[in-house]
């Protein structure tokens, strides 16, 4: 593992969980749009995150008890946006014109309620790469300045 491979892999963390706090403040922004560009309510949106590097830890420390360089560096990146699957909400509202014949609207599949908590847990996340690339940077400084 390189020098700078750490701060690598919490840069990765930082682009995806900044992506998914992206998507997640679009969803909260379309939480009353009951009509999108297809004319159909908005659609929720989730971010899929995948690993990058070596799949298992044994794998990794096995190559770094032996100091080869054959095991790629970790981290994470963003494999796709998708649309939730779960069924759009039916509010009775007759007044409204989006209304159908039965007096429901349909609003689109976002509960702000997740939506909150998502953020949160991805800001928490952001938090600890952040910590983890400061802490990296400061072990560097440190093995830099005993090699002076």
């Amino acid at each position: 593992m390189g020098l700078f491979d750490a701060i690598g892999i919490s840069g990765s963390g930082l682009t995806a969980q900044r992506i998914r706090m992206d998507v997640t403040a679009e969803n909260l922004a379309n939480a009353n749009t009951t009509k999108a560009a297809n004319g159909k309510p908005y659609q929720r949106q989730e971010v899929v995150l995948q690993q990058l590097g070596s799949s298992d830890f044994g794998g990794a420390l096995s190559s770094a008890v032996q100091q080869t360089s054959s095991a790629v560096p970790g981290g994470v990146q963003v494999a796709g946006i998708v649309s939730d699957a779960t069924p759009d909400q039916q509010v009775y509202d007759p007044g409204n014109p989006e209304a159908n014949a039965q007096g429901y609207v349909k609003l689109p599949n976002v509960s702000t309620v997740t939506e909150m908590t998502d953020l949160i847990s991805e800001s928490q996340s952001y938090q600890s790469d952040v910590t983890a690339m400061q802490t990296s940077k400061s072990m560097f400084t440190a093995t830099l300045g005993l090699l002076k």
